[in-house]
């Protein structure tokens, strides 16, 4: 079992940036794969970064390669997600998300935090 809280959302103008943390309480923190996932008023939630468990691996959706950069610290049970270059589509409820080792891509997540809204301004 891990519980999520995630941190650092806000309201920023297009172009600025924020860093979105998530703190885990729980066991064995190192042994999951770590996303992030955003949902915008009246859309799904989507997929936006994963890490894998170790910090090596990562992987991102298409519209925010090259922006968003995904991190952990398993000495500090946390994974953050740095937002720079911000754009208004960004605005969405980021939520921080564990699973179990696997796949990146299209990979299970169990446990999930609470989210974090994030507004972009234009």
């Amino acid at each position: 079992q891990v519980q999520l809280v995630e941190s650092g959302g806000g309201l920023v103008q297009a172009g600025g940036s924020l860093r979105l943390s998530c703190a885990a309480s729980g066991r064995a923190f190192s042994t999951y794969t770590m996303g992030w996932f955003r949902q915008a008023p009246g859309k799904e939630r989507e997929f936006v970064a994963a890490i894998g468990w170790s910090g090596t691996n990562t992987y991102y959706v298409d519209s925010v390669k090259g922006r968003f950069t995904i991190s952990r610290d398993n000495a500090k049970n946390t994974v953050h997600l740095q937002m720079n270059s911000l754009k208004a589509d960004d605005t969405a409820v980021y939520y921080c998300a564990a699973g179990p080792i696997g796949p990146l891509r299209g990979g299970r997540y169990d446990f999930w935090g609470q989210g974090t809204q994030v507004t972009v301004s234009s």
